[in-house]
Protein backbone atom coordinates (compact mmCIF):
# COMPACT_ATOMS: atom_id res chain seq x y z
CA UNK A 1 0.00 0.00 0.00
CA UNK A 2 1.30 3.53 -1.11
CA UNK A 3 0.66 6.49 1.71
CA UNK A 4 1.83 8.86 -0.24
CA UNK A 5 1.15 11.24 2.41
CA UNK A 6 3.41 9.93 5.00
CA UNK A 7 6.14 9.30 2.19
CA UNK A 8 6.03 13.44 2.12
CA UNK A 9 6.22 13.41 5.91
CA UNK A 10 9.50 11.45 5.41
CA UNK A 11 10.79 13.76 2.91
CA UNK A 12 10.09 16.93 5.23
CA UNK A 13 12.47 15.36 7.79
CA UNK A 14 14.76 14.23 5.51
CA UNK A 15 15.22 17.93 4.28
CA UNK A 16 16.05 18.87 7.58
CA UNK A 17 20.04 18.01 7.04
CA UNK A 18 20.11 20.70 4.31
CA UNK A 19 20.21 24.34 4.20
CA UNK A 20 17.22 25.36 2.69
CA UNK A 21 17.86 28.10 1.87
CA UNK A 22 20.67 28.02 -0.63
CA UNK A 23 19.19 28.89 -3.91
CA UNK A 24 20.50 25.68 -5.60
CA UNK A 25 19.25 23.40 -2.51
CA UNK A 26 16.08 25.64 -2.80
CA UNK A 27 15.69 24.87 -6.38
CA UNK A 28 16.21 20.99 -6.15
CA UNK A 29 13.33 21.08 -3.50
CA UNK A 30 10.98 23.02 -5.13
CA UNK A 31 11.55 21.06 -8.55
CA UNK A 32 10.66 17.51 -6.37
CA UNK A 33 7.66 19.04 -5.54
CA UNK A 34 6.71 19.95 -8.93
CA UNK A 35 7.71 16.67 -10.43
CA UNK A 36 5.58 15.05 -8.35
CA UNK A 37 2.41 17.41 -9.69
CA UNK A 38 3.45 16.97 -13.23
CA UNK A 39 3.68 12.98 -12.82
CA UNK A 40 0.07 13.12 -11.45
CA UNK A 41 -1.00 15.53 -14.43
CA UNK A 42 0.35 12.92 -16.56
CA UNK A 43 -0.83 9.94 -14.98
CA UNK A 44 -4.35 11.15 -14.85
CA UNK A 45 -4.12 12.23 -17.96
CA UNK A 46 -3.49 8.72 -19.05
CA UNK A 47 -6.58 7.79 -17.24
CA UNK A 48 -4.40 5.80 -14.75
CA UNK A 49 -5.85 4.01 -11.85
CA UNK A 50 -5.53 5.26 -8.51
CA UNK A 51 -2.46 2.93 -7.51
CA UNK A 52 -0.64 3.45 -10.26
CA UNK A 53 -1.36 7.34 -9.95
CA UNK A 54 -0.09 7.67 -6.18
CA UNK A 55 2.88 5.14 -7.58
CA UNK A 56 3.94 7.86 -10.16
CA UNK A 57 3.75 10.59 -7.74
CA UNK A 58 5.84 8.08 -5.21
CA UNK A 59 8.28 7.72 -7.79
CA UNK A 60 8.77 11.55 -8.07
CA UNK A 61 9.33 12.19 -4.57
CA UNK A 62 12.23 10.11 -4.70
CA UNK A 63 13.34 10.69 -7.86
CA UNK A 64 16.04 13.15 -7.11
CA UNK A 65 17.08 11.73 -3.64
CA UNK A 66 20.90 11.18 -5.13
CA UNK A 67 20.78 15.07 -5.84
CA UNK A 68 20.68 15.67 -1.94
CA UNK A 69 23.21 12.54 -0.98
CA UNK A 70 25.60 14.27 -3.81
CA UNK A 71 26.01 17.50 -1.64
CA UNK A 72 26.89 15.19 1.32
CA UNK A 73 29.68 12.96 -0.59
CA UNK A 74 31.12 15.42 -3.12
CA UNK A 75 29.69 18.85 -2.13
CA UNK A 76 28.14 19.94 -5.65
CA UNK A 77 25.37 19.00 -7.89
CA UNK A 78 28.02 17.20 -10.40
CA UNK A 79 26.49 14.16 -12.47
CA UNK A 80 30.05 13.77 -14.02
CA UNK A 81 31.64 13.00 -10.85
CA UNK A 82 28.70 11.39 -8.88
CA UNK A 83 25.79 10.09 -11.23
CA UNK A 84 22.74 11.24 -9.06
CA UNK A 85 20.04 8.77 -10.40
CA UNK A 86 22.40 5.64 -9.79
CA UNK A 87 23.49 7.04 -6.20
CA UNK A 88 19.89 7.47 -5.67
CA UNK A 89 19.08 4.19 -6.12
CA UNK A 90 22.27 2.40 -4.10
CA UNK A 91 20.71 4.79 -0.98
CA UNK A 92 17.44 3.59 -1.39
CA UNK A 93 18.00 -0.01 -1.88
CA UNK A 94 21.34 -1.17 -1.06
CA UNK A 95 21.09 1.40 2.18
CA UNK A 96 17.66 0.25 2.60
CA UNK A 97 16.16 4.50 3.29
CA UNK A 98 13.06 3.06 0.70
CA UNK A 99 11.78 1.38 3.69
CA UNK A 100 11.45 4.73 5.65
CA UNK A 101 9.50 5.83 2.33
CA UNK A 102 7.15 3.25 2.16
CA UNK A 103 7.09 -0.54 3.89
CA UNK A 104 5.21 -2.77 0.88
CA UNK A 105 8.08 -3.70 -1.25
CA UNK A 106 5.96 -4.74 -4.08
CA UNK A 107 7.07 -1.73 -5.49
CA UNK A 108 10.44 -1.91 -5.66
CA UNK A 109 11.67 -3.00 -8.60
CA UNK A 110 9.06 -0.52 -10.31
CA UNK A 111 10.73 2.38 -8.37
CA UNK A 112 14.12 1.54 -8.87
CA UNK A 113 14.04 1.18 -12.65
CA UNK A 114 12.00 4.37 -13.15
CA UNK A 115 14.62 6.44 -10.78
CA UNK A 116 17.70 4.89 -12.43
CA UNK A 117 16.51 5.61 -15.80
CA UNK A 118 15.24 8.62 -15.27
CA UNK A 119 18.10 10.97 -16.24
CA UNK A 120 19.88 8.09 -18.92
CA UNK A 121 20.17 9.02 -22.68
CA UNK A 122 17.41 6.33 -23.06
CA UNK A 123 15.12 4.08 -21.42
CA UNK A 124 17.34 0.61 -21.05
CA UNK A 125 16.14 -2.46 -22.81
CA UNK A 126 14.45 -5.35 -21.11
CA UNK A 127 11.78 -3.56 -18.90
CA UNK A 128 8.18 -5.15 -18.59
CA UNK A 129 5.08 -3.25 -19.76
CA UNK A 130 4.60 -1.49 -15.88
CA UNK A 131 8.37 -0.86 -15.66
CA UNK A 132 8.60 0.67 -18.74
CA UNK A 133 5.09 2.76 -18.02
CA UNK A 134 6.64 4.64 -15.17
CA UNK A 135 9.96 4.94 -16.30
CA UNK A 136 8.54 6.70 -19.34
CA UNK A 137 6.20 9.09 -16.56
CA UNK A 138 8.96 10.68 -14.45
CA UNK A 139 10.73 11.05 -17.75
CA UNK A 140 8.75 13.14 -19.24
CA UNK A 141 7.41 15.00 -15.77
CA UNK A 142 10.96 15.47 -14.88
CA UNK A 143 12.12 17.10 -17.96
CA UNK A 144 8.40 19.47 -18.29
CA UNK A 145 9.62 21.00 -14.79
CA UNK A 146 13.13 21.33 -16.24
CA UNK A 147 11.25 23.59 -18.59
CA UNK A 148 9.85 25.90 -15.54
CA UNK A 149 12.98 26.16 -13.90
CA UNK A 150 14.90 27.25 -16.75
CA UNK A 151 12.15 29.89 -17.36
CA UNK A 152 11.92 31.39 -13.56
CA UNK A 153 14.89 30.42 -11.46
CA UNK A 154 18.03 32.27 -11.32
CA UNK A 155 21.15 31.70 -13.44
CA UNK A 156 23.08 31.57 -10.58
CA UNK A 157 21.30 28.88 -9.01
CA UNK A 158 21.17 27.18 -11.34
CA UNK A 159 24.96 27.05 -12.99
CA UNK A 160 27.06 28.19 -9.78
CA UNK A 161 29.81 27.07 -10.40
CA UNK A 162 30.23 28.14 -14.08
CA UNK A 163 27.78 31.22 -14.35
CA UNK A 164 28.92 34.80 -15.95
CA UNK A 165 26.77 37.15 -17.48
CA UNK A 166 28.78 38.27 -19.97
CA UNK A 167 30.09 34.70 -20.79
CA UNK A 168 26.33 33.46 -21.51
CA UNK A 169 25.86 36.19 -23.38
CA UNK A 170 28.76 35.71 -25.60
CA UNK A 171 28.72 32.01 -25.67
CA UNK A 172 28.53 29.96 -29.48
CA UNK A 173 26.59 26.70 -29.73
CA UNK A 174 29.09 23.75 -30.01
CA UNK A 175 28.90 22.17 -33.79
CA UNK A 176 27.79 18.42 -32.65
CA UNK A 177 25.35 20.02 -29.98
CA UNK A 178 23.49 22.12 -33.32
CA UNK A 179 24.02 19.20 -35.19
CA UNK A 180 22.06 16.59 -32.60
CA UNK A 181 19.08 19.37 -32.19
CA UNK A 182 18.29 20.10 -35.80
CA UNK A 183 18.42 15.94 -36.28
CA UNK A 184 15.84 15.76 -34.01
CA UNK A 185 18.02 14.00 -31.46
CA UNK A 186 18.74 14.42 -27.57
CA UNK A 187 22.34 16.17 -26.65
CA UNK A 188 24.90 13.84 -24.41
CA UNK A 189 25.95 14.97 -21.35
CA UNK A 190 29.60 14.82 -22.87
CA UNK A 191 28.94 16.90 -26.08
CA UNK A 192 27.99 19.91 -23.66
CA UNK A 193 30.87 22.54 -23.47
CA UNK A 194 28.56 25.43 -22.77
CA UNK A 195 26.27 26.90 -20.87
CA UNK A 196 24.00 27.88 -24.03
CA UNK A 197 24.59 23.90 -25.02
CA UNK A 198 23.17 23.23 -21.57
CA UNK A 199 20.55 25.24 -22.77
CA UNK A 200 19.54 23.80 -25.94
CA UNK A 201 19.82 20.29 -24.03
CA UNK A 202 16.77 21.71 -22.55
CA UNK A 203 15.17 22.28 -25.58
CA UNK A 204 15.86 19.17 -26.96
CA UNK A 205 13.94 17.19 -23.92
CA UNK A 206 11.24 17.68 -26.79
CA UNK A 207 12.72 15.04 -28.48
CA UNK A 208 12.44 12.23 -26.12
CA UNK A 209 8.74 13.26 -24.42
CA UNK A 210 7.08 9.80 -24.66
CA UNK A 211 3.42 11.36 -24.36
CA UNK A 212 1.27 13.49 -26.63
CA UNK A 213 -0.05 15.29 -23.19
CA UNK A 214 3.65 16.35 -22.37
CA UNK A 215 4.24 17.27 -25.97
CA UNK A 216 1.27 19.77 -25.34
CA UNK A 217 2.66 21.01 -22.26
CA UNK A 218 5.07 22.58 -23.59
CA UNK A 219 3.36 23.96 -26.24
CA UNK A 220 0.85 25.67 -24.07
CA UNK A 221 2.83 27.06 -21.64
CA UNK A 222 5.09 28.76 -24.21
CA UNK A 223 8.34 27.03 -23.21
CA UNK A 224 10.53 26.89 -26.67
CA UNK A 225 9.85 30.92 -26.94
CA UNK A 226 10.49 31.56 -23.40
CA UNK A 227 13.39 29.99 -22.58
CA UNK A 228 15.19 31.14 -26.13
CA UNK A 229 14.18 34.38 -24.71
CA UNK A 230 15.69 34.42 -21.92
CA UNK A 231 19.19 34.78 -23.10
CA UNK A 232 20.72 38.27 -24.67
CA UNK A 233 22.88 36.61 -27.64
CA UNK A 234 25.24 39.21 -28.79
CA UNK A 235 27.65 36.57 -30.50
CA UNK A 236 25.32 36.71 -34.08
CA UNK A 237 26.13 33.05 -34.65
CA UNK A 238 24.56 31.62 -31.86
CA UNK A 239 21.28 33.96 -32.23
CA UNK A 240 21.02 33.10 -35.83
CA UNK A 241 21.59 29.59 -34.83
CA UNK A 242 19.02 30.07 -31.84
CA UNK A 243 16.36 30.83 -34.17
CA UNK A 244 16.91 28.03 -36.47
CA UNK A 245 15.91 25.92 -33.47
CA UNK A 246 13.25 27.70 -32.25
CA UNK A 247 11.86 27.35 -35.89
CA UNK A 248 12.94 23.47 -35.70
CA UNK A 249 11.31 23.19 -32.60
CA UNK A 250 7.67 24.77 -33.26
CA UNK A 251 7.29 22.72 -36.32
CA UNK A 252 7.85 19.28 -33.96
CA UNK A 253 5.56 20.02 -31.56
CA UNK A 254 2.77 21.49 -34.37
CA UNK A 255 3.73 17.97 -36.15
CA UNK A 256 6.00 15.85 -34.84
CA UNK A 257 7.63 16.06 -38.53
CA UNK A 258 10.10 19.21 -38.90
CA UNK A 259 10.72 18.94 -42.67
CA UNK A 260 11.66 21.93 -43.48
CA UNK A 261 14.49 23.26 -41.51
CA UNK A 262 15.09 20.56 -39.79
CA UNK A 263 17.05 18.29 -42.25
CA UNK A 264 19.68 16.25 -41.75
CA UNK A 265 22.99 18.52 -41.42
CA UNK A 266 26.13 17.17 -42.47
CA UNK A 267 29.55 18.97 -40.88
CA UNK A 268 31.11 20.97 -42.94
Amino acid sequence: MIDLKKAQEVFKEYLKDYNQEDGSIKLKIIHTYEVVKKSEYIAKGLKLDEENVELAKLIALLHDIGRFEQIKVIQEFNDNKLNHADFGVKVLFEDNLIRKFIQDNQYDTIISKAIWNHNKYKIEDGLNEIELLHCKIIRDADKLDNFRVKEIDEFKDMFPKIYNENTINNEEISLKVYQDFMNHQCIKLSDRKTIIDYWVCVIAFIFDLNFDISLQYVSDNNYINKLIDRIKYENQNTKEKMEQIRKCAEEYLNNNNCDFSCQKIKES
